[in-house]
């Protein structure tokens, strides 16, 4: 703690507050640092590199528009409707392919609720054509 002096003869007696300031800088910026993030993410498995499979008789496609239309084999679905037709097609033995095709432009919400539904549905066989193009870019 540090004294100054006044004009006059006494001490003068306040606290020196920048080193405290200083401090907490400091540890305000170390406690931002080490914070973990926040990250949200859906898991997915997705196919390791292999022979190629054999393409299932039944393929069902499921798009997402620019404009955020969800659409299952052309015909578009509401968002709630999707877990009814993944379910039905689950059952079906063999297990047809699903190929998940969203624009490149349509919104990222809608396309990871679209994943997170067919995660939770369980269905098998999920494709994702056309990912090959950003082979390169990571």
């Amino acid at each position: 703690m540090a004294l100054a002096l006044h004009s006059g003869d006494a001490p003068m007696g306040d606290l020196n507050t920048t080193p405290l300031i200083d401090v907490m800088l400091v540890l305000l910026i170390m406690f931002i640092i080490t914070l973990p993030m926040q990250t949200h993410t859906v898991e997915i498995d997705l196919p390791g590199p292999g022979p190629k499979r054999e393409i299932q008789p039944d393929i069902n496609r499921l798009s997402i528009t620019q404009a955020g239309v969800v659409t299952w084999n052309g015909d578009p679905v509401p968002m709630s409707a999707l877990a009814g037709l993944l379910e039905r097609t689950r059952r079906i033995t063999p297990s047809p392919e699903l190929r998940f095709e969203p624009d490149p432009e349509a919104d990222y919400v809608i396309a990871d609720q679209a994943i997170a539904i067919i995660k939770r549905s369980g269905v098998s066989g999920v494709g994702f054509p056309g990912i090959e193009r950003y082979a390169t870019e990571f």
